[in-house]
């Protein structure tokens, strides 16, 4: 099948790549890939919010400082200051897009708090807001003559000077391979820039909020086309999702707590947040979740509670619709008791390292989202930054790559993918029991308190594996399963790599061999 070609290459169709296509829309043809269908990533899944300083009372200054405490201090202070200072202009842009932000009586932005923040400056859609953003940016790209959107697209791996007929080890990406899900084939489709918005690796544990497909594609692709990777140790848990036996996944969003739910141990009816931090349920997430481990691993409980009964029906109705409706289906009436939570994999603050322009180490290849570590979130992501993150890193990417586009390298001729010595798998059973161990360890040995005797058996089990998995690889046919396979287990290696380089307790990664806070805050930077 012969290469399909565009200006420019989105892989992801979330609010990052969304984001960066239409400003590229402007100027160029772009393709837009979706792994399953349009809308299929975590951006839809986002209950809270946006972070974006809207009042007089607040200020940037108190934002970045929030930035940069939640982050541990490892956060990119110019990156902090830059992002912060591009939040009301992306807020008024996704307006005009037609994203219906709650307003309060006056007209004003209706701001909600959460984790963190000194200030009340979450603008948001209900409990939905991540589901308006993406239908209004999806509308747009569906509109824009210049974008082609191409669902059901999974991305294999990055096209680079090893895949072209000349043969070349310069590092310069013309594009991707990706099976096509509709057809059973691998496409080549080529461009001069690449951006990549794929999203995290929460799927590498057992528990997480993540969608189905994060399953760390993105990261996975750059470190395999020699790009540095960095701060994958910190891995983000959000403290409450609901637990479940029926319905996995299911987040609560922070803004319960920061509405005035209250966190109690199930069987004593104890607030203990308290113990734990001045803050109480408003400490950031890393402290919450710890603490709610720490409750159910001393009592051997399997979840704790969360309340915000007490505020009134009215009052929990409006501001939670989504989440009383979808819980009083599974028979929990939250206007009138506590809702079961446990803590879960949520986030992934490290990734591929980014510049300010969403640039990476190979030339022709842009990132943003959460597929990166672009200096904003630190050691721990503050709440509603992340979608901020998309918005402001697509928009710089497109702005890079349009203000550089005459020096980006003609389109190669490449090599078709080449399956003439692969056949189909007789054994997919074999995927699905090391999918099923790498969650497992992962879970276990490298979850949100963690000891050096407990990642060095992970990292055993992940050199087990990656000959076993490097074997199938190279005897079968690719499938969705076995990329994402092959991508969960690289993504494994580079969190329990990371961790391990880590001597030191620093925001999300909290380690018991190393418990104290070094001095200097130093990112964890991976080269291939």
């Amino acid at each position: 099948m012969s290469a399909r070609r565009f200006d420019v290459i989105v892989i992801g169709s979330g609010a990052a790549g969304l984001t960066a296509a239409l400003n590229l829309a402007q100027q160029f043809k772009v393709a837009v890939l979706a792994k399953g269908k349009l809308g299929g990533g975590a951006t839809e899944w986002a209950q809270g919010g946006i972070a974006a300083v809207l009042e007089e009372e607040d200020s940037f200054e108190a934002h970045v400082r929030d930035t940069m405490i939640a982050g541990a201090g490892l956060n990119d202070r110019e990156v902090v200051e830059y992002v912060v200072s591009k939040a009301p202009a992306a807020i008024a842009r996704l307006a005009e897009l037609g994203v219906p932000f709650n307003l309060d009586e006056d007209g004003d932005w209706h701001l909600t708090r959460e984790g963190g923040h000194s200030h009340r400056r979450i603008v948001h859609v209900n409990d939905a807001t991540g589901w308006a953003v993406a239908q209004a940016l999806e509308n747009a790209a569906e509109a824009h003559p210049n974008i082609t959107l191409v669902p059901d697209m999974v991305a294999i791996d990055l096209v680079t000077g090893r895949h072209t007929k000349e043969f070349s080890t310069e590092g310069t990406v013309h594009g991707v391979y990706a099976y096509n899900r509709s057809s059973g084939e691998v496409d080549t489709l080529l461009a001069k820039a690449t951006v990549l918005a794929t999203g995290g690796a929460g799927r590498a544990y057992l528990f997480s909020t993540a969608p189905r497909g994060a399953t760390g594609d993105g990261i996975a692709m750059a470190w395999r086309a020699g790009c540095r990777v960095s701060n994958m140790e910190f891995m983000q848990f959000h403290p409450t999702c609901l637990y479940n036996l029926e319905v996995k996944n299911f987040l609560i969003t922070e803004a319960v707590r920061g509405e005035g739910g209250i966190l109690r141990h199930p069987e004593t009816g104890h607030r203990f947040m308290p113990d734990y931090d001045e803050r109480a349920e408003l400490a950031p997430r890393d402290i919450v979740a710890r603490a709610i481990d720490a409750e159910i691993k001393r009592d051997g409980l399997d979840y704790v509670h969360l309340d915000i009964a007490h505020k009134g029906e009215e009052f929990v109705k409006h501001h939670f619709p989504t989440i009383y409706e979808k819980l009083i289906g599974l028979g929990i009436d939250i206007t009138a008791e506590p809702i079961p939570v446990v803590p879960a994999q949520h986030y992934t603050c490290g990734g591929v390292l980014v510049d300010i322009h969403g640039a990476t180490d190979a030339p022709g290849l842009y990132a943003a989202g959460e597929v990166t570590q672009s200096g904003l979130h630190g050691a721990n992501r503050l709440a509603s930054n992340s979608l901020l993150e998309c918005f402001v890193f697509g928009d710089a990417a497109a702005e890079h790559i349009r203000a550089n586009w005459d020096g980006f390298a003609d389109i190669p001729d490449v090599r078709p993918w080449d399956e003439s010595r692969v056949t189909d798998s007789d054994e997919e059973v074999v995927i699905q029991q090391v999918w099923g161990e790498i969650r497992r360890f992962m879970w276990n040995f490298v979850g949100i308190v963690r000891t050096t005797k407990r990642l060095e058996r992970a990292q055993r089990r992940i050199d087990m594996l990656r000959q076993e998995v490097a074997d199938y690889y190279g005897a079968f046919r690719v499938t969705p399963d076995l990329i994402e396979l092959r991508n969960l287990l690289e993504v494994a290696d580079l969190i329990v790599r990371s961790a391990l380089h880590r001597h030191e307790s620093r925001g999300l990664h909290f380690i018991l061999d190393y418990p104290e806070t070094e001095k200097d805050a130093v990112d964890t930077v991976l080269a291939p």
